[in-house]
C-alpha cells in the first residue's frame, strides 16, 4: 500500500497508448523504443497526454490554410485537448522513413530514425509540457523554450543510450573543448548574421 501524506494524492502512472494507424512497415522494435523514450521524462510532464498516434502522413485541414510554404513533409503534430478529446501527439512515419525516396535517402532516414523519433516525441512533449502546464511562458518565448527542452532531453536520452559505448568512452573527456568551441563558432556565426 503506498504512503498517503496529508492532502497530496498518491502518484499515478501515467500510460501513453501507441496506436499505430500507418501502412508503412515500422523498423523492428519501435514501439518499445517510443515506451522508453517517454519513460526517460518526467511523469508530470506527460500529464494529459492520452496517445502517440502513428499515420503515414499528416493531413490536417488546418494546416491547409497556412501561407508559408514548407520543406518536406510535417514530422509531428501536436493535438491540443479540444473538448473530450484528451491532448495527443500525431507522428507521420513518412516524413521520418521517406519511403518515396531513393535507397540512399531511405537508408539513412531509417538508420536515423531511433534518433529522430526521439527528438520529435521530446518536441512535442515540450510543446505539450509548455502550452498546457507552465503558464508562466509568454506565447513570444515558447519556441526556444521548447527547443531548449527537447535538446536537454535528447542529450540526457543520448548519454543513457550510450553510456557503455567504446565512442562515448573515448570522446567524454574531450567533450568539454568542444562544447566550448560549438559555443564560439555558434557565436560568430551570429555576428557575422547580425553585420549582414
Amino acid at each position: 500500500m503506498a504512503i498517503q501524506t496529508a492532502g497530496q494524492k498518491t502518484a499515478r502512472i501515467v500510460k501513453i497508448r501507441t496506436e499505430n494507424q500507418a501502412t508503412i512497415e515500422l523498423p523492428k522494435g519501435s514501439e518499445e523504443n517510443i515506451k522508453k523514450i517517454l519513460d526517460s521524462l518526467p511523469v508530470e510532464h506527460l500529464r494529459g497526454l492520452e496517445k502517440v498516434k502513428l499515420v503515414d502522413f499528416i493531413d490536417d485541414p488546418r494546416m491547409k490554410n497556412i501561407e508559408m510554404p514548407m520543406k518536406g513533409d510535417l514530422p509531428g503534430l501536436y493535438h491540443p485537448k479540444a473538448g473530450n478529446q484528451n491532448a495527443f501527439m500525431e507522428v507521420s512515419l513518412g516524413a521520418l522513413l521517406q519511403p518515396t525516396e531513393g535507397f540512399a535517402k531511405r537508408w539513412m532516414a531509417k538508420s536515423a530514425f531511433k534518433s529522430n523519433l526521439a527528438g520529435l516525441i521530446f518536441s512535442l512533449v515540450g510543446q505539450h509540457y509548455y502550452l498546457t502546464l507552465r503558464h508562466s511562458v509568454k506565447k513570444q518565448n515558447l519556441e526556444p523554450q521548447i527547443r531548449q527542452y527537447a535538446e536537454k532531453n535528447l542529450r540526457a536520452w543520448g548519454e543513457e543510450q550510450n553510456k557503455n559505448s567504446v565512442r562515448a568512452k573515448i570522446f567524454k573527456p574531450i567533450r568539454p573543448i568542444v562544447e566550448r568551441w560549438a559555443k564560439w563558432l555558434n557565436k560568430k556565426a551570429a555576428q557575422a548574421q547580425r553585420s549582414k
